[in-house]
């Protein structure tokens, strides 16, 4: 008896040091990237959840800014690659390079790219062609890079953070519906407000200075191995479960807007991720139980980049955070 009150003891220690952990983390990113507070709580909840992230917002809203400081905060390595036309997988994933040593023998090596980091940000991936695009599917899907027949593992954590401009479509690659579903999150980044831009703007006069490490690479990959123990019951499976069906135009329970405006609808794996996210947002809130806000709270950025809407959909201007949030309504009557 006085075994199990020592640990649960200790996975109260574990949680309400992971939930403090996370508020310095938070307040730490926040320094640089100011007004957001929203965006920096769904990106922790990725990171924490292990998965990827795709931010979508206009040029100069920080968001390279954010990504590093995040890297930072938490020790980890951080890569940059500028998505162009032009960029071949082999600027991404790297590529076998033939040298000569003093003898005159000669020999391939491996020379890695980018991808081999903890952090990689692609900024601006819709400008990258469909065939580099796909080159980040495996290394996000598998955390693994094949070249040559040669597959080389990617370091934990391993974590893709894309960026993309939602105004400008001339010259650009949309992802395809299967590559957006390997992303965790679809982040929508806002324009600042008054106050957070005249802090933008008095912080601007000062030097940025590296980010001082507040949590460890370890004590992240044990925050994700606690995670995934996160009790769910089954009421909260089964609303998660109810949220998908409802957002296929196809299903009886499927609020009318989503059978005029909607194609497809969210995926299992959509569930997987929401589901997934919950318990994430649940431990670093200090709590070991997913709760009803946790699934409302993170059901828009789970799914908004998982439902293919119609023409009609376009034509009308039908924002898809409107149509998640019906279909919440819907599953959460029951």
């Amino acid at each position: 008896m006085s075994d199990a009150r020592g640990q649960d003891r200790d996975v109260e220690r574990a949680v309400a040091g992971l939930r403090d952990a996370a508020e310095r983390v938070r307040a730490q990113v926040s320094t640089r990237f100011v007004g957001q507070s929203k965006v920096v709580e769904e990106l922790l909840v990725a990171l924490f959840a292990g998965g990827h992230v795709l931010l979508e917002g206009a040029p100069g809203l920080g968001k390279t800014t954010l990504v590093r400081r995040l890297s930072e905060s938490l020790d980890l390595t951080f890569a940059r690659v500028q998505c162009t036309p032009d960029l071949m997988p082999a600027d991404v994933l790297g590529t076998r390079i033939l040298d000569e040593d003093e003898r005159g023998g000669r020999r391939f090596r491996f020379e890695k790219g980018p991808v081999f980091t903890h952090v990689l940000l692609a900024d601006e991936i819709n400008r990258a062609t469909p065939r580099t695009q796909s080159a980040l599917l495996e290394a996000m899907a598998e955390r693994q890079v094949t070249i040559f027949g040669e597959t080389h593992a990617l370091e934990a954590p391993f974590l893709v953070v894309a960026t993309q401009n939602p105004i400008e479509m001339e010259g650009t690659y949309p992802l395809p519906e299967a590559q957006l579903d390997r992303f965790l999150f679809q982040i929508d980044v806002a324009p600042p407000d008054f106050d957070a831009l005249v802090s933008i703007l008095a912080l601007a006069q000062d030097a940025e200075e590296r980010a001082p490490a507040v949590l460890s690479r370890a004590d992240l990959l044990a925050a994700r191995d606690l995670v995934r123990e996160v009790p769910i019951s089954a009421d909260m499976i089964a609303l998660a479960a109810r949220l998908i069906l409802c957002t296929s135009p196809s299903e009886s329970r499927a609020p009318d807007s989503v059978r005029r405006f909607v194609r497809y609808g969210a995926s299992p794996r959509g569930a997987q991720a929401l589901v997934a996210a919950a318990k994430a947002r649940a431990l670093i809130s200090g709590r070991l139980f997913v709760s009803v806000e946790d699934i409302e709270r993170l059901c828009a950025c789970a799914l908004r980049h998982r439902l293919l809407l119609n023409y009609e959909a376009d034509a009308a201007g039908v924002r898809r955070d409107d149509l998640v949030r019906e279909c919440f309504e819907r599953a959460r009557q029951g």
